[in-house]
């Protein structure tokens, strides 16, 4: 069984999922016009060292700057064609979160300032039939009330792992508050990374905490840790995987051993740090970046040759989701498996809409140096 046959992008947007079986094709766009080319480091200086003058603000850490090469490593049989080819990349240094952020980082976000997450919000069909093929048909009111996806066990083997809605199911009421539907709760669940968030979400808590999302090149560059040439954070052997990442172990999606002590999310910090003290770079949750997602950006990032801190494609472009504006998600989850998406690699990524919301995604903050003057505290 090939596995990377298996790793194809399974998230489009949310409520496209509802419309599975009366969607038949989505219109194809032309390819955007490729990024503009950003300066190197040949004419720029890479910020490598955390200033004397600037303290370390309180959980997070300085990721020193540096060049890697973004992208698959040569020796890792789990590439995919979107994680490739290499190319050659610097970043300024930067802080980081070490944990992803919290049920109850986002609860003091939500007490401040009475925000209402996507997940939480009636649906507007006017509004949603825009982003949808044209003559969609509406669904019927009994389903379009406000909820989010979340993940389901399947009873017997699926022999199409290809068909995600085998195990995704759209849950009315379901929230970062209710991860499970309206009956469960995140009592006692104060150190569990905060889920069901949409890119507009974690934009918005960025904005309160005086931060921002990390760039795609950021992310990997911080997750790759000291030693940038890997295929995992801790480097090449897969047999470590349980003792240092949440992922599916066993038949998925119908049985996960939980040899790595975990069948659902686990509390962050359950796990080793990487080499630059960042907690669940692999696996638990997936994480948001601010990066379009542009099948054609890889390629262009090569042709342009040692670029520094580059900040993503100008447009998104996916040929299979024409339709959808994705963003870029990195470090897997829970339920990433061998014979899935194995994203618990350093160089895996997905697109995933901007106004999906699922169990399994959440996301961590950055603080570039320029930032540091007027950053806060969100512990």
């Amino acid at each position: 069984m090939n596995k990377n046959k298996y790793c194809k992008r399974y998230r489009k947007e949310t409520l496209l999922l509802i419309f599975l079986t009366i969607i038949a094709s989505c219109k194809k766009e032309q390819e955007p016009k490729k990024a503009k080319k950003t300066s190197t480091t040949q004419q720029t200086q890479i910020i490598k060292n955390l200033p004397e003058e600037i303290t370390i603000p309180e959980g997070m850490v300085w990721i020193p700057g540096g060049k890697f090469s973004q992208g698959a490593v040569e020796n890792d049989s789990m590439i995919m064609k979107h994680e490739t080819p290499a190319h050659s990349v610097s970043v300024d240094g930067f802080f980081m979160d070490i944990t992803e952020v919290t049920n109850a980082q986002f609860k003091k976000f939500v007490d401040a300032t009475n925000y209402i997450t996507v997940a939480e919000r009636e649906i507007v069909w006017e509004e949603m039939k825009k982003q949808l093929p044209p003559n969609a048909p509406k669904p019927h009111d009994s389903i379009l009330q406000p909820g989010s996806l979340i993940f389901k066990k399947t009873k017997e083997s699926v022999p199409n792992l290809f068909d995600y809605s085998q195990w995704w199911l759209w849950k009315i009421g379901a929230n970062w508050k209710h991860p499970l539907g309206p009956k469960s709760s995140i009592k006692e669940k104060d150190k569990y990374p905060v889920v069901h968030i949409a890119y507009e979400d974690a934009v918005a808590y960025c904005k309160w905490a005086e931060r921002r999302l990390p760039t795609e090149a950021e992310w990997e560059y911080a997750s790759r840790g000291k030693e940038k040439n890997t295929i995992f954070f801790w480097g090449n052997d897969l047999n470590s995987l349980s003792s240092y990442a949440n992922t599916w172990e066993g038949e998925f999606p119908l049985q996960n051993t939980k040899t790595d002590g975990y069948e659902n999310k686990a509390p962050v910090r359950s796990y080793p740090p990487n080499s630059y003290n960042l907690y669940d770079m692999a696996g638990n949750v997936w994480e948001w970046t601010q990066d379009w997602y542009n099948t054609t950006y890889y390629n262009q990032l090569k042709q342009q040759g040692l670029t520094h801190n580059p900040k993503g494609a100008v447009k998104p472009y996916n040929p299979n989701n024409p339709a959808l504006q994705e963003k870029v998600i990195k470090g897997g989850s829970f339920l990433c498996s061998d014979s899935y998406c194995a994203s618990y690699r350093n160089s895996a990524r997905m697109a995933t809409s901007m106004d999906s919301s699922l169990e399994h995604l959440g996301f961590r903050t950055v603080l570039s140096v320029g930032m540091i003057s007027t950053s806060k505290n969100t512990e």
